[in-house]
């Protein structure tokens, strides 16, 4: 899988020397960067942000290593980040807990850029698969969603459309032809309706109205 370069990378230091060597060092590889020299500034960061991958020193002012790992990933956003923690100082214990609370790597200082750039195309390579493993797993869901709608759906249409062929033939010489012409083509349309439910192969959302999608569909147009 070739590394995908245009990832979106947060550093997090606070040494201004180490934080410019990062962002130029990434910069050169063609990936994109974005920083905050503490863990509650990242914080506030990814309020609006979603990274590929974070870099993140230990100890940092404010809040420490084992506390950013834990309110990073335990935001459903943040699932599939791939969260690398630079270390000079951390002991056994100090890595154990932060692998706990959802570190996915640790790079030991002084950092070596080959080692690190190495790193981060592995954390990409994860994120992705993740992220393709994701979207398999919701498309699967939508289609058995859909599958199970159809045939709820075109179990008790059969039996209405039986049922208005014979209404339709006892009252035609009422003078409401038109009324069960249009009766009909509703109904036919809410099988075809059915049957594209229960056949879905690929799964597309569209957006329906302003904050709200839904499922595109042939039957779902007029």
């Amino acid at each position: 899988m070739k590394p995908n370069c245009s990832a979106k990378i947060l550093i997090v230091e606070d040494n201004s020397e180490t934080l410019t060597l990062l962002k130029k060092l990434l910069s050169i590889n063609s990936y994109n960067t974005f920083e905050a020299q503490s863990m509650s500034k990242a914080l506030e960061l990814l309020k609006n942000e979603t990274p590929d991958v974070i870099i993140s020193g230990w100890s940092l002012p404010a809040i420490d290593g084992p506390e950013f790992c834990r309110a990073v990933k335990s935001n459903e956003k943040f699932k599939t980040t791939y969260l690398i923690i630079l270390t000079s100082k951390a002991t056994l214990n100090d890595r154990i807990s932060g692998l706990d609370f959802g570190a996915d790597d640790f790079i030991v200082k002084p950092v070596e850029n080959q080692e690190l750039l190495a790193r981060i195309r592995t954390g990409i390579r994860i994120h992705d698969l993740q992220n393709e493993l994701k979207k398999i797993e919701h498309e699967k869901a939508l289609i058995e969603m859909a599958c199970t709608i159809g045939h709820q759906i075109n179990n008790p249409l059969s039996s209405l459309m039986y049922a208005l062929k014979s209404v339709k033939f006892e009252c035609l010489k009422g003078g409401q032809n038109e009324d069960f012409d249009l009766m009909e083509k509703s109904v036919s349309r809410i099988k075809n309706l059915a049957a594209e439910l229960i056949h879905l192969k690929d799964p597309k959302i569209i957006d329906y109205v302003p904050g709200t999608s839904m499922l595109k569909l042939k039957g779902s147009a007029g």
